[in-house]
């Protein structure tokens, strides 16, 4: 089976499942998100965002591939480019850290340490570039596959409370620890990916 990740660029964005393709739910604020719904062009916002990234800051995103089959992506980028990150009671970012954003793993491909592949490269490709850390804000009442990560799989996976709250707790996971994960690690990120085919419904990360 032949593994592959590249930079998400504007040339692979069309590999990205379709309602990812039309999610601006971090990308915009949410007046300017629900803007573009109303106008049918969050496609294209979407693509006008990942341009300017990509313009101004570097690759923002890598999309995996098995078999030269697109079956996975993750998305990240620092919180001056991530508007949404403002409308959480505990933003903001560290100065020092990139935004996680989100991510997802195609099912059938689930459990195969894809997830921890997608986030180690994303840990180097941030470490080069002189950042410590990767930070998110969970959802602590995570319920259904939506934008915000379920906080609980994210401390699952390694990362540490910056700053507690009921609802949305910001996270925060050094890079340098991503490079040693154990295994049973690298098992709980294939569950923050994408859920292990296990029999039981299991959270699984993807935008709404």
């Amino acid at each position: 089976m032949g593994r592959r990740l590249v930079p998400l660029t504007l040339d692979n964005l069309p590999d990205l499942p379709k309602r990812c393709r039309g999610c601006v739910f971090w990308e915009l604020d949410p007046v300017s998100g629900q803007a573009a719904v109303r106008a049918g062009t969050p496609e294209l916002e979407k693509e006008a965002w990942i341009s300017a990234v990509l313009l101004e800051w570097g690759s923002c995103g890598r999309v995996v591939y098995v078999d030269e089959v697109p079956v996975g992506f993750v998305l990240y980028a620092p919180p001056a480019y991530v508007p949404r990150s403002t409308a959480f009671p505990t933003s903001p970012v560290s100065p020092d850290a990139v935004q996680l954003m989100t991510g997802w793993i195609t099912p059938g491909y689930q459990g195969q340490g894809l997830g921890r592949v997608m986030v180690q490269t994303v840990a180097k490709d941030l470490l080069r570039r002189g950042f410590k850390a990767i930070e998110a804000f969970g959802d602590a009442r995570w319920k259904e596959p939506a934008c915000v990560l379920p906080a609980d799989h994210l401390l699952a996976v390694g990362f540490k409370t910056v700053r507690p709250h009921p609802v949305h707790p910001r996270l925060r996971l050094e890079l340098r620890t991503t490079l040693s994960w154990k295994e049973d690690v690298e098992l709980a990120l294939d569950r923050l990916l994408g859920a292990v085919q296990t029999g039981r419904k299991e959270p699984v990360l993807r935008p709404l």
